[in-house]
């Protein structure tokens, strides 16, 4: 094909071939935001949970410390024995609604980031709203025994999670839809929504409950 030939096709084709670059540039451009997007969803978690190790190890600490006190008992009033009792009641909720509060955070940021990638994402589903049900059952159960302020930031990680699944469902029953410029719109919505409520909200009440927790605990230890 000479030099007239493809100008001619060009000029014959400009708007399909203006459209075809466009699409090509949106995808580049998609592809880089999606890799950036999770390159900063790793560092974030790997945050995250260089906290919670910290804590589980502070933790542990605290019950060798424990366990060398009881096994050299020492008399004292009987105010500060209920003192004792009241912490290791507080101490013992906190170690059965951590770990499920945990699970239900990195089980949904799992579905939430096979959701995004278009991985199946079925199961994922299921394991992340057992998760919730499981850790608002222990919260229930524990929060006579829980300060307050636990109480309410444990109640509101747990909504604030929730709802970041029910946008990523919206996300996916907004993809099996035929695409449109609406439906597009909605689905840029829910994923932006869902991206606040799990990267935003709940990981930032997550870290304020992890110094919460080590105050209510280790620093009385």
């Amino acid at each position: 094909m000479d030099t007239d030939q493809l100008l001619s096709l060009i000029n014959h084709d400009g708007a399909a071939v203006a459209l075809s670059a466009t699409a090509l540039i949106v995808a580049v451009v998609t592809l880089l935001y999606v890799a950036s997007s999770r390159r900063r969803q790793d560092f974030l978690d790997n945050q995250l949970k260089q906290r919670t190790e910290t804590l589980w190890r502070d933790m542990d600490e605290l019950r060798i410390h424990q366990f060398n006190d009881t096994v050299t008992p020492t008399p004292g009033p009987h105010g500060r024995d209920s003192d004792s009792d009241q912490f290791a009641t507080e101490k013992a909720a906190y170690e059965t609604i951590w770990p499920l509060v945990w699970q239900l955070h990195d089980r949904l940021g799992m579905f939430l980031r096979a959701v995004e990638s278009g991985e199946p994402a079925g199961e994922l589903r299921l394991e992340a709203r057992n998760a919730a049900l499981e850790a608002r059952s222990a919260l229930n159960r524990n929060r006579p025994f829980c300060h307050e302020e636990v109480d309410e930031l444990v109640t509101r990680i747990i909504d604030t999670d929730i709802k970041a699944h029910l946008a990523a469902c919206q996300y996916m029953d907004l993809l099996k839809e035929s695409a449109t410029s609406n439906t597009t719109h909605d689905r840029n919505i829910q994923r932006e929504k869902f991206h606040l409520l799990y990267d935003g909200e709940a990981r930032e009440m997550i870290n304020q409950l992890v110094s919460v927790i080590r105050n209510r605990t280790l620093r009385k230890g």
